[in-house]
């Protein structure tokens, strides 16, 4: 069974920064691919970035290119999102997600596991 464990979310001022974990378990961890989605109050949920272990291929939201990283340490299971320059829209829960079919990186519906969500809210 997989399991998706996020943290790191909290509450930070604008230009602020954090460095969200995603935990992961019950599959191999030298082939997968990771994604981060945030959901805003009133919002759909969206793509935010992509990590694929296959090719070490990386994806990013426009909104989030030059602030976001994404990045995996495959010995501990757990793949980063390390925020920067945050800003009050960035303001959501984010999730995790395995399970990728390959299609559209930024598509929640195209991810089959999700863990349960960190808050990260942003300051003005």
């Amino acid at each position: 069974e997989v399991q998706l464990v996020e943290s790191g979310g909290g509450l930070v001022q604008a230009g602020g920064s954090l460095r969200l974990s995603c935990a992961a378990s019950g599959f191999t961890f030298d082939d997968y691919a990771i994604g981060w989605f945030r959901q805003a109050p009133g919002k759909e949920r969206e793509g935010v970035s992509c990590i694929s272990s296959s090719d070490g291929s990386t994806y990013y939201a426009d909104s989030v290119k030059g602030r976001f990283t994404i990045s995996s340490d495959n010995a501990k299971n757990t793949v980063y999102l390390q925020m920067n320059s945050l800003k009050p829209e960035d303001t959501a829960v984010y999730y995790c997600a395995a399970e990728w079919d390959g299609s559209s990186w930024y598509d929640p519906a195209d991810f089959g596991s999700w863990g349960q969500g960190t808050q990260v809210t942003v300051s003005s």
